[in-house]
C-alpha cells in the first residue's frame, strides 16, 4: 500500500529568511561599533589616555556626519525588520499550505487503496459505476448515485421475470448493466416512513462496512416515491432457497453447510467486535444469507440493524422474524449482540435438520424448530436420525456432535448462557476443510468441490 510523501519543506523560503535576518544583524552592528573609522586594526590595542583635550566635543561637521549615518542606519533597520517579518509570514504560510497539501494527498492515496482493495476482491462493477454520477452522501464517504433510466434499462423496466425475491415492501430484481455486469436491485416503495427509515439505515451502514462475508452495496437511486439499492449479485441466491426450495438442499453437502455457518459467524463477528460502534443485525435468517457461485455466504438486508448505544432509544420498533427472534427480545424488548447469536443458532439448526424455523403441526398449530429439536440434540443416540436426510450418515459423528453442541448453546433461553460469536467462530474453524477456509485436513478429496448439482 502506498504511503503519502513526507511533508515538503519550503527550503527557498527558509534560505530567504536566513539572509534577511543576517541583513537585520548587519544593520544593528554600527550601533555597537564606533562610527569613526580606525586607520588600522592595531589601534584597538593601543592604550588610551584621557586628557582634557580628548574630552573636548567633536566639531559640528563631525556631529552632522554622525547624525546622517545614524539616520541611514535607522532606515536600514526598519527595512530589515519589515523584510524579516514578511519572510516569517511567508514561512508560516508556506508551512500551513504544505501541511494541507500533504493531508489531501494522504486522503487521495487512502481512497485509491480502498478502490484497489475492492478491485482485489473481484467485483467487476467498478468500470460500470464510473459511468454513473457520483454524489457525496456524507462528509466522509462517497457513494455512487445511479440514475433511474440505467436501472430501468438494466432490469428490463423491472420485469417480473427478473424478480429474485420480495420482502415486506420491497422487491429484488436481477439487473444487467451494459450487457456484461450483473447486480441485484432492491426496490423499496409503499412503506411510508418505515420504508424510508430502512432505506436510510441500510445505506448509512453498508457504505461504511466492508467485509468478505457481508454483501457489498454498489450504489443507490432515489426516484419519486421509490428508493433503490444496488448490490453485488449472489449467483446461488439465498440460503433459504437452497435449503427449502425445489432442490431441498441437495447441493449442500456437510462440509459446505459447516462452511456456510463459519462464513455467517465471521460476518457477525465483524459486526459485533470490529465495528465501532458494534452493529446488531436484528433480522438474521436464512433468507438474508446470500450465496455466491462457490457457496461463500454473505449477510444481507441491514434495514433493521441498529448500533449499540442507539438500540435502547425511543422510536425503535420491536422487529424481527418469527422463529428467529430471541425470547428476551420478544418478551421484554431487551436487545443485545446475544440476540443475533440466538438467530445464528436457529440458522445452524436449519442447516443440520433441513427444516424451517416454524412448521405447522396442525391447521391451527405451529411448532418452532428450537422446541422440537432441543430434547433430541442432547441425545447422541437420536441425533444422527434427525439430521437432514441429504447429509445423514455422510459426516464424522464427532463433528456432528460438536456442531449440535454449538447450536444448543446458541439457542439457550438465558442470554448469558449463550456464547459470544467469537467463541462460536473458533469452535467451527477446526470442522471446516482447509480448502473451504477452515483448518480441517481431509485425507480424501472433497466431493463437494467438484460436485455439480443437476439443478444448477
Amino acid at each position: 500500500m502506498r504511503r503519502p510523501s513526507p511533508l515538503p519543506l519550503p527550503c527557498p523560503i527558509w534560505i530567504l529568511g536566513f539572509f534577511l535576518l543576517a541583513a537585520l544583524v548587519d544593520a544593528q552592528m554600527p550601533f555597537m561599533a564606533s562610527p569613526f573609522p580606525s586607520p588600522n586594526a592595531s589601534s584597538w590595542n593601543r592604550s588610551i589616555s584621557l586628557s582634557p583635550s580628548s574630552l573636548t566635543p567633536p566639531p559640528a561637521a563631525m556631529q552632522i556626519i554622525v547624525r546622517i549615518q545614524h539616520h541611514h542606519y535607522h532606515k536600514e533597520l526598519i527595512v530589515a525588520i519589515i523584510l524579516a517579518s514578511v519572510a516569517v509570514v511567508a514561512i508560516v504560510s508556506s508551512t500551513v499550505c504544505a501541511w494541507i497539501f500533504w493531508q489531501r494527498s494522504r486522503k487521495t492515496l487512502n481512497s485509491e487503496d480502498i478502490e484497489s482493495s475492492d478491485a482485489g476482491r473481484g467485483t467487476p462493477f467498478g468500470p460500470i459505476l464510473g459511468k454513473f454520477n457520483s454524489s457525496k452522501v456524507s462528509k466522509k464517504e462517497l457513494m455512487s448515485v445511479i440514475d433511474y433510466e440505467s436501472l430501468e434499462l438494466a432490469t428490463n423496466k423491472f420485469s417480473e421475470s427478473n424478480i429474485l425475491g420480495e420482502g415486506g415492501f420491497s422487491f429484488v430484481y436481477k439487473a444487467c448493466f451494459d450487457g456484461e455486469v450483473f447486480a441485484a436491485v432492491k426496490r423499496l416503495s409503499g412503506g411510508g416512513q418505515d420504508c424510508e427509515r430502512e432505506f436510510e439505515n441500510e445505506l448509512d451502514l453498508l457504505r461504511r462496512i466492508c467485509h468478505p462475508n457481508i454483501v457489498s452495496l454498489l450504489g443507490y437511486c432515489v426516484h419519486e416515491d421509490a428508493r433503490f439499492l444496488v448490490y453485488e449479485l449472489m449467483q446461488k441466491g439465498s440460503l433459504e432457497a437452497q435449503l427449502h426450495g425445489p432442490t431441498h438442499g441437495s447441493a449442500l453437502t456437510w462440509h459446505i453447510r459447516v462452511k456456510i455457518a463459519l462464513d455467517i459467524a465471521r460476518g457477525l463477528e465483524y459486526l459485533h467486535e470490529h465495528c465501532n460502534p458494534p452493529v446488531i443485525h436484528r433480522d438474521l435468517k436464512c433468507s438474508n444469507i446470500l450465496l455466491d457461485s462457490d457457496f461463500n455466504a454473505k449477510i444481507s438486508d441491514f434495514g433493521l440493524a441498529v448500533t449499540v448505544g442507539n438500540h435502547n432509544k425511543g422510536g425503535i420498533k420491536l422487529s424481527g422474524t418469527v422463529g428467529y427472534v430471541a425470547p428476551e427480545y420478544l418478551l421484554d424488548g431487551k436487545l443485545t449482540e446475544k440476540s443475533d447469536v440466538y438467530a445464528f443458532g436457529v440458522v445452524l439448526l436449519e442447516l443440520l435438520m433441513g427444516r424451517k424455523p416454524v412448521e405447522k403441526t396442525a391447521p391451527s398449530q405451529c411448532q418452532s424448530l428450537v422446541t422440537w429439536a432441543m430434547p433430541q440434540l442432547t441425545d447422541r443416540s437420536r441425533l444422527p436420525n434427525i439430521v437432514d436426510p441429504v447429509i445423514r450418515n455422510k459426516m464424522d459423528l464427532k463433528h456432528l456432535y460438536q456442531v449440535a453442541a454449538v447450536a444448543v448453546l446458541c439457542v439457550q433461553r438465558e442470554p448469558s448462557y449463550r456464547p459470544l460469536i467469537t467463541d462460536v467462530l473458533h469452535s467451527l474453524i477446526p470442522l471446516v476443510p482447509t480448502e473451504l477456509g477452515g483448518t480441517l485436513r481431509v485425507t480424501e478429496p472433497l466431493s463437494c468441490v467438484n460436485q455439480k448439482s443437476s439443478a444448477h
